[in-house]
């Protein structure tokens, strides 16, 4: 049905937070979900209408006969009818203007047949005529504990009402949604739980919009698989950014089956999960890995404000948790500065001999003995502004240690700043889990890992929200994006030849090594005379994209005679696979000297746009796959964080003792190749500028593939 705006919080705040409900499909019937469903509403405090010709009361409630004999036009109408009556009750929806519907019944596009497709699509189009906002079908529906609105058929949980740190939980996946929203039963706190079913209406972009907007959730956490147009969810993100309240997704369906017939290394490295990344990066969403990390993260970032130091303190009971500690800090780049002199003298002053007293501290099980010492220590830890959080390890979950778990909530309140418990114990359920998670400072984590993994993220979610992000300005002036624009315009091939596609890349500012397009070998060996020995021969052809495989490339020649022996050889390799008139000629080059190989890319994403892609070249492409994607146009410090962000990058920054690259200058080049993509995005479809040879401030491009659209599609 196309793209569309988002539905704001006003669009669904009949639908997420309805006055009255309406359950077309009321039923008396064990088991059926007519009656779950009923039961899980036992503590709305909304007005609830049955609707069943079939009945005329519902465990001693009214039931009428139809939506338009109640006595109001519903908020909400929750059709638990089967599949073949849904679309008369969508139209009567429709008709009589109720704010939403949700439709449990399954059997729609989801089956795969066309038919079943058609009507969900007419579905669709009868509630958005009448301004009815649907959700599903073959959903398990929306949750909002504030109201006692448990609008689902599936078990869950009951609670009196939301506490003022809460997350609110958007998931494309209605078990998974519900199988997080679990997690209420060992303490976290929930204001809404959305699903969307196929999405067919209302989609997971505007649950988290609609969340954006709610002062009931502070932090939103997102199940999502993906949609036709992701655009939607990264302004959705956006808008949660705009108001101080980080999106955490947990994104399934990861795979890169689609890059597989890609024509350059860019469209196979630039997968959809990279691309994704890159865009939820850009918006500011914080990307978890684990499906078990998903709720404890949302659930830290409800809780923690904004870091008042970069620095992380831990105090443990267990040498061996506090080098645990100290290993995951390490790995996620997250500061474990040593305290101050003041901070110092309480930790020595607190902590036995054979104790640690620096950070990590180990306060040995010494604390067992003498509580008090352990209240000292985090004290002293929580009040020196060198740290802006303190982790405390449990290894062992037992009353003794529970009355730990009060005095860090109070204290890291009185500090402003939020304390983390890394549950280590196997008994997850154990003495202060419950309490911990209820904590207003206290976040709990059950791994080592998954704790550090969100203080990274904390701080960097913190650095991209006071920084914010401006449109880069323009590197080339328009007369140029004209000139080439016309120049690819007049190219009726599917690519651009290399030397074509270097002048191109030329134009922007992107050095390119020199080269001559000759038509024979006496022609070669002048060229080669001229450029100065060793040199390189390729073949010129749009019907030969990749020059090396086909046998159509020369390098490092050091004579005449080796040059017409090249120039034979590779036109003869040449005419097996085209014919002579596809064949512009032979490219002779000078031989560039040794450096660092490094391949900047470009793709236009069918769902993102223009994108950039940059890795070392040589084997780390090849084999492991090291490289990074961004949106284009990006800006400089984009760029280097991408180039800084890759496996290889100390080879860029002067590995055992050699020089290291301009990182300015090639970030240059990177965002040029990103206004070049964002530039010609109707013309092209992927670029390659591989390799570029870097050695410290020389770096020259010795090769460019341009993959076009279609002539009429330009």
């Amino acid at each position: 049905m196309g793209s569309r705006p988002l539905y704001r919080h006003a669009d669904l705040r009949r639908l997420v937070d309805p006055a009255s409900i309406a359950i077309v499909g009321a039923s008396a019937r064990e088991g059926s979900f007519g009656l779950r469903l009923l039961r899980n509403l036992s503590r709305y405090k909304g007005r609830l209408h049955l609707v069943n010709a079939r009945y005329e009361r519902i465990e001693e409630r009214p039931c009428h006969p139809s939506l338009s004999a109640l006595p109001e036009v519903p908020d909400c109408v929750v059709v638990a009818a089967p599949r073949e009556q849904v679309e008369a009750v969508v139209d009567e929806c429709a008709r009589l203007g109720v704010g939403g519907v949700i439709v449990f019944a399954s059997g729609f596009a989801e089956t795969g047949k066309p038919e079943r497709a058609a009507e969900q699509a007419r579905i669709v189009e009868a509630a958005r005529r009448g301004g009815v906002r649907m959700v599903g079908p073959n959903c398990l529906g929306v949750v909002n504990y504030a109201s006692g609105a448990i609008v689902s058929f599936a078990a869950s949980a009951v609670i009196d009402a939301p506490r003022p740190l809460s997350v609110g939980l958007a998931s494309q996946s209605g078990a998974l949604g519900f199988a997080l929203a679990q997690a209420i039963e060992h303490g976290v706190s929930f204001s809404h739980v959305l699903t969307a079913g196929n999405s067919a209406d209302v989609d997971v972009a505007d649950y988290v919009a609609y969340l954006a907007e709610d002062d009931a959730c502070k932090a939103i956490a997102c199940v999502f698989e993906g949609m036709a147009d992701p655009m939607r969810l990264i302004e959705a993100a956006q808008l949660a950014r705009s108001r101080g309240k980080p999106v955490i997704v947990f994104k399934i369906a990861t795979g890169e089956q689609g890059a597989a017939a890609a024509l350059s290394h860019t469209g196979s490295l630039a997968g959809s999960h990279q691309t994704y990344r890159a865009a939820f990066e850009r918006a500011g969403i914080v990307l978890v890995d684990d499906f078990a990390a998903l709720v404890e993260t949302a659930s830290f970032f409800a809780k923690a404000s904004k870091p008042l130091a970069a620095g992380v303190a831990v105090a443990s009971t267990s040498g061996g948790a506090a080098i645990m500690a100290a290993d995951e800090g390490e790995l996620r780049g997250v500061e474990l500065p040593q305290p101050g002199e003041a901070t110092r003298a309480v930790l020595v002053d607190a902590i036995p001999e054979f104790g640690s007293a620096r950070n990590p501290c180990d306060v040995t099980a010494q604390v067992i003995s003498d509580p008090a010492s352990f209240r000292k220590v985090a004290e002293a830890l929580l009040s020196d502004p060198a740290y802006g959080t303190l982790v405390v390890p449990f290894g062992y979950a037992y009353d003794t240690a529970t009355p730990r778990i009060g005095v860090l909530d109070a204290l890291a309140r009185e500090q402003g700043k939020i304390a983390c418990i890394a549950w280590l114990t196997q008994w997850l359920e154990g003495p202060g889990a419950t309490i911990a998670e209820q904590s207003e400072r206290v976040a709990v984590f059950r791994s080592m890992g998954s704790c550090f993994d969100a203080l990274a993220k904390w701080h960097w979610w913190w650095r991209q929200a006071e920084a914010g992000r401006e449109a880069p300005a323009p590197l080339v002036p328009d007369e140029v994006v004209r000139s080439v624009g016309e120049s690819i315009d007049a190219t009726q091939a599917a690519v651009l030849t290399e030397s074509r596609a270097k002048a191109a890349l030329a134009a922007y500012g992107i050095p390119m090594v020199q080269d001559r397009l000759v038509a024979s070998a006496d022609e070669a060996a002048a060229a080669a005379r001229e450029a100065g020995f060793p040199v390189v021969l390729k073949v010129e052809s749009v019907d030969i994209p990749h020059k090396t495989e086909a046998g159509v490339v020369r390098l490092g020649l050091q004579s005449e005679e080796a040059v017409r022996a090249a120039h034979a050889e590779i036109m003869a390799n040449a005419l097996k696979l085209t014919h002579a008139g596809a064949i512009r000629g032979v490219l002779v080059q000078p031989m560039v000297g040794a450096g660092v190989e490094v391949f900047v890319g470009a793709r236009i994403d069918p769902q993102f746009g223009p994108t950039v892609v940059a890795g070392l070249g040589g084997i780390m492409v090849e084999l492991m796959r090291d490289s990074a994607v961004a949106l284009a146009p990006l800006g400089r410090q984009e760029a280097l964080d991408m180039l800084c962000g890759l496996k290889g990058a100390p080879l860029l920054q002067g590995f055992r003792g050699s020089e290291p690259v301009d990182l300015e200058r090639l970030a240059d080049i990177v965002c040029r190749v990103g206004q070049f993509a964002s530039d010609h995005r109707d013309r092209i479809t992927e670029l390659d500028l591989n390799p570029l040879i870097c050695s410290g401030s020389r770096i020259v491009g010795v090769d460019a593939l341009i993959g076009l659209r279609s002539p009429t599609s330009r």
